[in-house]
């Protein structure tokens, strides 16, 4: 038994593309079928439930490739936070703090919103970077329960550092492990999580590089957001960061480098070499006052990510590709299109399956659009009709792995409870940040 979508047209961002009116046929988390009339040629045996597109656009799900849950209650903070005049001081000075301050219950409920918020948003994967140095272990797992809650695809990893000492450097590798090894699932995938060079020791990267190699699994670290990262990495080790992570045989196929924003050339070489992804967080990056990463033309695979700034790659990529209007980088719309997509190639790679396309065999990550274009939508404009169109306003429906977790902008629990219990969280959160 599987699932119809009946009478849809199947949008694609990359490649480009535009069906006309067509059905879709699910069956066991991915799509088997594309063409008209199935329903009559399937018989009502094979269909436990149909979805009346009414010639709607369906794309494949937006996929987030680096956001921060932990960091969902922060919205709005009202606890007392110092001037902070620098990069290095923001962190310090507030989410250094606030990651001191979650525990178990307070992960639960950013994540379940961070949750929500994506499946709205259509991003039907979020790979997510956690941290909470007073909850390290299991944390993992309860941001697995608030991923499965919502129906939602992701890669979590828990954040390795130095800064809290090696005690808990530690019990962040063997988080990582722990989750790859017990947790994952279908529809959850681990990797190896750390902060960034400047709060790792070479010890700390070789530690991170013999779990690397025995979970066969990648890196996922933010590389010269700022640029402390570059003077503290030449000042300490004579190196670039992107070499020594590339020295302690850190970068590969399925690494994730966050930001990038202060890459020199000889360091896009090197993850152009080893296939490494950087995944670029404009918002984040323009709220930080951290610059522009100049070099991304360069780059042979760029992913969007939020860097926490919520789920929504809609209004990601349009700020992304605004910003590189402002930059004179000479980026068209279909450009960033193709960098939202490339989150597909992540999944790939760690899911082994195929995933960006409405075609037989491919996941059935899908987002039905209520999107009435006031102009024509052809291939060639469709980076055109995102940028300045599209949005997460227009989804109404979404399916992950071929079920339905948001159906006619809903879903099949109890949302209101969940943020009021989310406010009480936030509030204590904050109160817990006063003594920190």
């Amino acid at each position: 038994m599987g699932l119809l979508i009946k009478g849809a047209r199947a949008l694609q961002l990359y490649p480009e593309a535009i069906s006309k009116v067509m059905d879709i046929y699910i069956q066991d988390g991915k799509i088997t079928r594309v063409g008209k009339n199935l329903e009559s040629e399937l018989g009502s045996g094979k269909v436990q439930k149909v979805i009346e597109a009414q010639d709607r656009y369906v794309m494949p799900g937006n996929v987030c490739a680096h956001n921060h849950f932990y960091s969902t209650l922060a919205r709005g903070i009202t606890a007392n936070i110092k001037p902070s005049y620098d990069f290095v001081a923001v962190l310090q000075n507030l989410w250094w703090r606030l990651d001191r301050a979650l525990d178990s219950s307070s992960l639960h409920y950013s994540g379940l919103v961070g949750a929500i918020e994506a499946v709205k948003a259509g991003s039907t994967t979020v790979i997510d970077h956690q941290a909470s140095p007073s909850f390290i272990r299991g944390s993992l797992k309860v941001l697995k329960e608030t991923f499965e809650t919502c129906g939602l695809r992701g890669i979590l990893c828990y954040e390795v550092t130095d800064r809290n000492g090696f005690e808990d450097r530690d019990r962040g590798i063997e988080e990582n492990v722990e989750f790859i090894e017990y947790e994952e699932t279908e529809l959850l995938k681990g990797a190896l999580g750390a902060h960034a060079p400047f709060t790792l020791s070479d010890e700390s990267l070789n530690s991170l590089s013999e779990a690397v190699r025995a979970m066969k699994r990648g890196l996922h670290i933010h590389l010269s957001e700022d640029r402390y990262d570059l003077s503290h990495s030449h000042h300490c080790y004579g190196l670039h960061p992107a070499e020594r992570l590339a020295r302690h045989r850190l970068l590969d196929a399925m690494s994730l480098v966050i930001h990038g924003v202060h890459l020199l050339e000889g360091e896009v070489e090197i993850l152009n070499r080893h296939g490494s992804f950087l995944v670029h967080n404009p918002r984040s990056n323009m709220n930080n006052r951290v610059g522009y990463c100049a070099l991304l033309p360069s780059l042979d695979n760029v992913a969007i990510g939020t860097d926490g700034i919520g789920s929504d790659m809609f209004e990601e990529t349009k700020l992304g590709y605004f910003k590189s209007r402002e930059a004179g980088i000479g980026f068209n719309p279909s450009d960033y299109t193709r960098f939202l997509c490339n989150g597909n190639m992540i999944l790939e790679r760690y899911f082994g399956d195929k995933f960006g396309r409405i075609e037989p065999g491919f996941a059935a990550d899908l987002v039905i659009l209520d999107y009435r274009n006031p102009t024509p939508m052809v291939a060639d404009n469709i980076g055109s009709h995102f940028i300045f169109g599209l949005g997460a306003h227009a989804v109404e429906t979404v399916l992950i792995n071929g079920r339905c977790v948001y159906e006619c902008r809903q879903f099949p629990f109890d949302v209101e409870r969940i943020y009021a219990e989310a406010r009480k969280e936030a509030d204590r959160m904050w109160e817990k940040m006063e003594g920190l």
